[in-house]
């Protein structure tokens, strides 16, 4: 199975989720996307029920996942949106995104926490990871490799580079997929795709726009 993943960060109005789903369901009938890949969307958290909503409009073969979960159940923690709150809209959460671990100064131990919960509700954690070094917790099967230097900066990591971090994660931590994230787009997506060790990637702003998503897909199923 092959992963593309769209993370929308904290971006986008209603109107704009709107206005993508439109675009991307109109692209869509130029050709479908293989029964080989599961495409899963991550929105912000207020806009989950709108997107379930649309993907069922169009009848999109799509997923939806959350950006984030809190490391606590049910209870008295205002503002936080649990696991099981989650579940009732998408699949998947990501879990330990670099952004969180530097903005909101999470540590492996809320981290780990956040992927229990998400086992206990049911959804599927995708932890990101810097590197060989961090922690991986043993309830995890999706990692999503996020070079800091590459993130949002427009100079990726080599694939063959990806490729060996692949190898070593998979060989020592028994993980089932994994993915690349660190500004992929369009031009570069075929040479992730053509790794064996890469299931897949974590999209950022290059899934902000439809046509430019849509043909990423379509680069990438075209490789695979």
């Amino acid at each position: 199975m092959k992963y593309i993943v769209a993370n929308w960060k904290s971006n986008k109005n209603e109107g704009e989720v709107n206005e993508w789903f439109d675009n991307f369901s109109k692209l869509m009938t130029n050709g479908p996307i293989s029964s080989g890949c599961e495409l899963i969307l991550c929105p912000p958290a207020v806009y989950l029920s709108l997107c379930r909503n649309l993907i069922k409009k169009y009848m999109l073969p799509m997923l939806l996942g959350a950006q984030n979960i809190s490391p606590f159940n049910v209870g008295a923690y205002t503002g936080e949106i649990t696991a099981s709150q989650v579940r009732e809209f998408a699949q998947y959460s990501i879990v330990g995104h670099s952004e969180r671990r530097k903005n909101f100064c999470e540590d492996s131990k809320m981290i780990d926490e956040k992927v229990k919960q998400a086992k206990k509700a049911g959804l599927k954690s995708i932890l990101c990871i810097g590197g060989l070094d961090t922690p991986i917790s043993p309830d995890v099967s999706i990692i999503a490799y996020e070079p800091i230097n590459a993130i949002g900066t427009g100079h990726p990591e080599e694939s063959s580079e990806a490729e060996a971090i692949a190898e070593g994660i998979k060989s020592k931590y028994g993980v089932e997929s994994f993915l690349y994230g660190g500004s992929v787009d369009e031009k570069n997506i075929s040479s992730y795709f053509q790794e064996e060790e890469i299931d897949g990637v974590l999209v950022g702003g290059a899934s902000l726009d439809a046509l430019k998503f849509y043909n990423l897909i379509h680069k990438a199923l075209s490789t695979s």
